[in-house]
């Protein structure tokens, strides 16, 4: 059986119900008749668990520049996220980060800002507003099996629901959000595309997470967290607490083969005093663990390269992870999902009335590869120095270049102006070669104006508010 659309109106197909899906959904509705979300099971009514989501455990954050896509695509949305609960901590005015290189300071200006909430509160607040304009709608239980179409045009998907068999779906436009799972390198090898490159670069770095009741109210609680530093001569390992909505902290502990955490809930604490400094178990022990320890293998940064293909079909958009996954310890997949959406939506804007035009799909594809370009330099740039990473070793340009980020890290400990480069390309507002710029080389040959702290800054009301909550009974 197959459905078309109308005469007069394009259609949209989106592949998957994540936030990278609604994302899309968001970004095709005022340039179709009508967006279908096709989804393999049910979504949630509320803040709840979806299913299909593991990472979701895990710590989850959105990069200022993440925010700040999705909040061009859907407008309010980061009003509505905060006020159901959800945390903007100004950079670095309220982050607690020791680095490799030593702590960073707290400055008084802050110049960007991260949103912390729980992926369920997060991905709920989005799906809700995408799925109140009438031109979208959700199948659920139903998977894509396949394209429709040819070599040269996508003309739609096949669909199997469930207790209904196989059908086709016909579309203008299909988007796949499906994210790892994605089966569109299958799906192009079946219309004769062939030739795509793909990386795979692992550190096995294993997250183990839990939330805790916070022994503090959380609201302006600083983001705390202790990294890696793979010139150590041990496994690398990290962790973070985050301010999530209910006065709650979300913490993640981080581990490479040889020295990860495990499920033991009676093990997880003892872990975090493992970490470069105590932080974060000298926290715990003030706060109560309310669920138990969540473990993920799955960490690895994975990319296919669509953009690099000879040929491309018309019609067809791969975003999120389906085009490249990055090991959660570097908080960007939210925040590449949208802007991979937003880069469709300008070109939908930019064309004309009535629908995809030729050749978008392949300039779409190549916009949605441009935020990825920059969170994969950084996620690989930091995993291929440690022992433990598969996939690909630092060469000499790459140990070159790390001494160097490292030196500007150092600097940055005591330089508002190195903090501020740094901050401008982890928060994916601006590519890697601006820490090149000759202001940012000054300041990383003049090296640090203030001495290195001791210790992490916490001001003096956060060491009163925890001094004074009683620490739970052991």
């Amino acid at each position: 059986m197959k459905e078309t659309p109308s005469r007069t109106a394009a259609r949209a197909v989106v592949v998957g119900g994540s936030i990278a899906g609604m994302l899309a959904a968001a970004a095709v509705k005022d340039h179709v008749g009508s967006v279908e979300i096709i989804e393999a099971h049910d979504l949630p009514d509320g803040p709840g668990p979806r299913v299909g989501v593991p990472q979701a455990a895990h710590l989850h954050l959105l990069q200022s520049g993440g925010a700040e896509a999705i909040d061009g695509l859907l407008p309010g949305v980061l009003d509505q996220l905060l006020a159901e609960g959800a945390h903007r901590i100004p950079m670095t005015t309220n982050t607690v980060i020791h680095s490799p290189e030593g702590w960073y300071r707290r400055w008084r200006r802050a110049t960007h800002y991260l949103v912390a909430a729980s992926r369920d509160l997060t991905d709920h607040v989005v799906r809700e507003t995408v799925l109140k304009d009438p031109r979208v709608r959700v199948r659920p239980r139903t998977t894509a099996v396949g394209l429709l179409g040819d070599r040269r045009q996508v003309t739609g998907v096949r669909l199997h629901a469930d207790g209904q068999g196989e059908t086709e779906l016909t579309a203008d436009l299909v988007v796949d959000a499906s994210g790892r799972a994605s089966r569109t390198p299958q799906w192009l090898a079946r219309l004769g595309i062939g030739g795509l490159r793909r990386d795979r670069i692992d550190s096995g770095l294993v997250y183990a997470s839990r939330i805790y009741r916070a022994p503090v109210p959380t609201r302006d609680w600083p983001m705390v967290a202790v990294n890696a530093d793979p010139r150590l001569p041990r496994p690398g390992n990290a962790g973070g607490i985050l301010p999530i909505e209910g006065d709650r902290w979300h913490v993640s502990l981080m581990g490479a083969p040889g020295g990860r955490p495990t499920r033991d809930a009676d093990a997880f604490e003892p872990f975090a005093r493992t970490l470069r400094h105590p932080v974060v178990a000298d926290l715990l022990a003030h706060a109560e663990p309310l669920t138990e320890v969540s473990v993920t293998h799955s960490t690895a940064n994975r990319r296919s390269y669509y953009e690099r293909l000879a040929s491309w079909p018309e019609g067809l958009v791969v975003l999120g992870d389906a085009v490249a996954a990055f090991n959660p310890v570097h908080g960007q997949g939210m925040s590449v999902a949208a802007q991979g959406a937003a880069a469709l939506r300008d070109l939908l804007r930019d064309g004309p009335a009535g629908g995809p035009s030729a050749g978008l799909a392949r300039r779409a594809q190549r916009a949605v590869a441009r935020p990825v370009d920059l969170a994969w330099a950084l996620a690989v740039g930091q995993d291929i120095h440690f022992s433990t990473t598969t996939g690909r070793s630092p060469n000499l340009a790459d140990r070159l270049l790390h001494r160097y980020v490292g030196r500007l890290s150092r600097t940055a400990t005591g330089s508002f102006r190195a903090a501020t480069a740094l901050t401008d390309v982890l928060t994916l507002q601006a590519p890697p070669v601006t820490l090149v710029r000759p202001d940012v080389l000054l300041a990383a040959l003049a090296g640090p104006l203030r001495p290195q702290l001791d210790g992490p800054p916490l001001t003096a009301a956060e060491h009163h508010l925890l001094n004074s909550a009683p620490k739970r009974p052991r």
